[in-house]
């Protein structure tokens, strides 16, 4: 029995030997006049009147109105008597941390895409500097060497003999592959940097913090040798698994050969892919935790391994987005360029040289460059999220992140230059 002041359990309870008064029927005289009944030990001090309910019932109107008093904390949950209770009728689990753009706690799919897209919001400055100049400088280099440095389009005579045909088509597909490779390698200059800056800015996002790109530069410069190395490594080594695959049917040379060939060349693309996921992760882990190639890819397989596909899923639907972005925007600028160049465009449609003029390539490469503005930082920043992601479900990440970005309670602040992983 707690007998605190304005607390009583429910029922009539004898105050002075009596009920309280107007709690019902009046006694008889002879049992109100009973002086020898012992000192009763209830305090004097009883609710009012009309306050008594019986057990089970509910309670007056008037309390179940009165609002609960704000700043008290019950015992039954975290949040207070005024939390909502969850499903099992408790109070769930504090919501947890969120320094920057994510919570400090294993992520979902959701929370990878909106940190990614948070982080384009909160340090629009310095991802629109990164990008916009990289993409600019990208397309002026795609456009001077398709206007001067290409060979010409080798045309196909569609009335020529089938030996004709073949070597026609021979020399066209290596027409195409030679003007392939410097724009493969503008690419790759250009992810490169994106890559390295918007990592930086990522991480720092991560822990709330500020960041320009003269700070981005500085922390991403001294990794851009190896990350170099890094980039090169995965298409070289993409189309190398791709050769052991192909490459023995077609010495072969025969319809066997050509079947060979092609089971050949579809198992070596699974191996590419499977080996791409591994490694996924692995330039945020030369980033962030100063590795060598070597050292990341292996740091890369170790966070993928029992996550092959989860990570897979949202590389996939990442790439999904930016393709359908890509798209989008690249319609509605080729429509304009046409619309400028119509004398290129109906060269294509009667498939001689097309012969674009100056005007058709500043349009659509504006264009480019307005969807890499979008399509970069979404693609880097789920990378390290999602990198940030599984070191938090695999090593307690967030337990660092939170000691870093100083919240209380998680130990002293780190200096302020401390990014994810570092």
């Amino acid at each position: 029995m707690n007998d605190s002041p304005g607390w009583a359990s429910p029922g009539p309870a004898p105050s002075d030997g009596r009920p309280p008064e107007n709690s019902g029927a009046a006694e008889p005289a002879d049992e109100r006049d009973a002086d020898q009944a012992p000192a009763s030990k209830w305090s004097k001090e009883q609710p009012p009147a009309g306050q008594w309910s019986a057990p089970g019932a509910a309670p007056p109107r008037s309390h179940a109105q009165t609002p609960p008093r704000q700043g008290w904390k019950g015992p039954q949950q975290a949040g207070g008597w005024g939390t909502p209770p969850g499903p099992g009728g408790w109070g769930g689990p504090p919501p947890a941390a969120k320094p920057g753009v994510i919570p400090l706690r294993p992520l979902g799919v959701g929370d990878i895409l909106d940190g990614a897209v948070s982080t384009m919001r909160a340090h629009w400055r310095t991802v629109l500097g990164v990008t916009v100049t990289v993409a600019v400088l990208m397309q002026i280099a795609e456009i001077l060497v398709q206007r001067y440095l290409l060979p010409e389009p080798v045309t196909i005579d569609p009335n020529a003999d089938p030996t004709e045909a073949v070597r026609q088509l021979g020399e066209s597909m290596q027409s195409t592959l030679i003007s392939m490779g410097p724009t493969t390698l503008i690419g790759l200059i250009g992810t490169l940097f994106t890559t390295a800056l918007l990592t930086i800015v990522v991480s720092r996002s991560v822990l709330g913090r500020p960041v320009n790109l003269s700070d981005a530069w500085r922390e991403a410069r001294p990794r851009l040798v190896p990350l170099l190395g890094l980039t090169l490594l995965f298409p070289i080594g993409a189309l190398a698994i791709m050769a052991v695959g192909l490459v023995p049917g077609i010495l072969i040379g025969s319809a066997g050969g050509a079947a060979f060939a092609a089971l050949g060349g579809l198992a070596a693309f699974v191996v590419a892919i499977w080996l791409m996921v591994r490694f996924f992760l692995a330039p945020p882990a030369l980033m962030l935790e100063r590795q060598g190639i070597v050292q990341s890819l292996r740091r890369s397989a170790k966070l993928v391994r029992g996550a092959w596909w989860r990570v897979f899923g949202i590389m996939l639907l990442t790439m999904l987005l930016t393709f359908v972005v890509t798209m989008i925007i690249g319609m509605f600028f080729g429509f304009i360029a046409v619309l400028v160049d119509g004398d290129g465009f109906g060269n294509l449609l009667k498939g001689a040289d097309p012969n674009f003029g100056w005007g058709f390539l500043i349009i659509s490469g504006i264009g480019s460059v307005i969807a890499a503005s979008i399509t970069y930082p979404l693609t880097a920043g789920v990378t390290v999220l999602l990198y940030i992601d599984q070191r938090i479900r695999r090593e307690a990440l967030d337990l660092d992140l939170a000691r870093a970005a100083g919240l209380p309670g998680h130990g002293t602040e780190q200096p302020a230059d401390q990014t994810p992983g570092s």
